[in-house]
């Protein structure tokens, strides 16, 4: 219930802590005022001055934001120290404190009407429902913060913004997580709000999506223009997590050592603002840094890593998502049915809800599995499965690369009409490479002109 800080409501409060101090209306008012004043404030028919409230808050002893809104002295403080820490707990691991925190963050903002609170404490109970999967939840968080934010600058709605983009990525729908990030960009500049955390923030979270849709030329663009937004960036989680960001556009490039050197760069500052959750995404990275360049043994440590330091923060969507990089390589190593396994207990627990693209990856995998074991009916099950999900999140990428299994089992099997079909579908994804159906990519923001005498 939102307190009732109008001229009854201070009134009655007047009165309460008058009686408990043993004050007179007189002894109350003396010397800068009268008692038919003070009378007059009680039976609220008017509201005191500044001076008044100051002079009334002095003699009953209490705080002058406690007299006006009955609100305990130092509230806002208080909660504002629970918010910082619960963005620790967040950062460090442990999320169902962090969310605990933030919920009494956001309960005790509401019923005081400290509006400036509650987008951070919904933001903060966005992210931990990131975490553990619950996308519904997160959105709503989310959603809630942007409307609450709905009259301040772009750049005050962007990790709302992003938060929202995220919960639609990790549900398979790829299109939408773009276009609203794009969106967002593209408002930014029209704009002329050349805010360098705001777009360092979008840019690095639309890589992700980009990728995914086998837009690699537009994931690479992006990353040149959050790097050079990177050296006007106040917040160093936000450079860090750029370099994560930018080294799948190396990956794709082929540029394996470029990559392990931004991930060591953001290793190390994850490592020194102790953001346990997102070094354990750089771990996962450097682990298909190594597969990629088949080093197999240093892939599955820097997997395993990554998993255990995510499972004690009890992230389980993101931990299904490595389940499937690890599976790829004890698939490699010749530990087929570990791998199996793996998949089949991640099969289980994800739902295409919660992660289309993923899931796709894990019968892709178990196809491979059975064709290796001769199996080719189960084979072609497991990868018709995962076309299914992978058209309907548009992962044109990894549906090209589907296609050619899917079409190479059906030629050898002598379905060659069906055979054709699937080639023509792959090809259909792969004909315009670096580009979405989304339109025209958004605006590249102007960057500030380099000082004269700088490199």
């Amino acid at each position: 219930m939102t307190e009732d800080h109008g001229p009854d409501e201070f009134g009655r409060r007047l009165q309460r802590l008058r009686h408990a101090r043993g004050l007179t209306q007189r002894a109350l008012a003396e010397p800068a005022y009268t008692a038919a004043y003070v009378s007059t404030l009680e039976a609220g028919r008017a509201r005191p001055s500044d001076a008044a409230l100051k002079h009334l808050a002095d003699r009953l002893g209490v705080d002058t934001d406690e007299l006006a809104t009955g609100r305990p002295a130092h509230l806002a403080a208080r909660l504002r120290l629970t918010l910082a820490e619960a963005q620790a707990e967040l950062a460090t691991g442990d999320v169902e404190l962090a969310a605990r925190r933030f919920a009494e963050v956001l309960e005790h903002a509401e019923r005081e009407e400290l509006t400036g609170l509650r987008p951070a404490a919904l933001l903060g109970l966005g992210e931990c429902a990131l975490e553990a999967g619950r996308l519904d939840r997160a959105r709503a968080h989310f959603e809630q913060a942007e409307r609450l934010l709905a009259d301040q600058p772009l750049p005050a709605r962007a990790a709302a913004v992003r938060g929202r983009a995220v919960t639609h990525l990790l549900a398979g729908e790829l299109r939408y997580s773009c276009y609203l990030l794009e969106t967002a960009i593209d408002q930014l500049g029209a704009a002329g709000l050349h805010d360098p955390d705001a777009l360092l923030l979008l840019y690095s979270a639309v890589i992700g999506p980009y990728m995914d849709m086998g837009a690699h030329a537009r994931a690479a663009q992006a990353a040149e223009l959050a790097l050079a937004l990177a050296p006007d960036a106040t917040d160093p989680a936000l450079v860090a997590h750029l370099h994560r960001s930018v080294a799948r556009t190396l990956i794709a490039e082929g540029r394996t050592a470029e990559a392990d050197r931004s991930l060591a760069k953001a290793q190390e500052l994850y490592q020194r603002l102790r953001l346990t959750g997102d070094l354990a995404k750089c771990h996962w990275m450097r682990g298909y840094v190594h597969a990629q360049a088949d080093d197999l043994p240093s892939a599955e440590a820097e997997l395993r890593t990554a998993r255990a330091m995510l499972a004690t923060r009890r992230a389980e969507l993101f931990t299904h998502q490595i389940d499937v990089e690890l599976a790829d390589v004890l698939r490699r190593m010749g530990r087929r049915t570990e791998a199996a396994g793996l998949l089949t207990t991640l099969l289980d627990a994800i739902g295409s809800e919660r992660g289309a693209v993923h899931a796709a990856g894990a019968h892709r995998l178990l196809g491979l599995l059975a064709e290796d074991a001769g199996d080719s009916a189960a084979a072609e099950e497991h990868w018709v499965r995962a076309l299914s999900l992978l058209e309907r999140a548009g992962a044109a990428g990894d549906l090209a690369d589907l296609c050619r299994l899917l079409g190479d089992l059906y030629r050898r099997t002598g379905r060659t009409e069906l055979a054709l079909d699937v080639y023509r579908t792959g090809l259909g994804h792969r004909a315009a490479p670096g580009t979405t159906t989304l339109g025209p990519a958004p605006a590249a923001p102007v960057l500030p002109a380099p000082l004269a005498g700088t490199p």
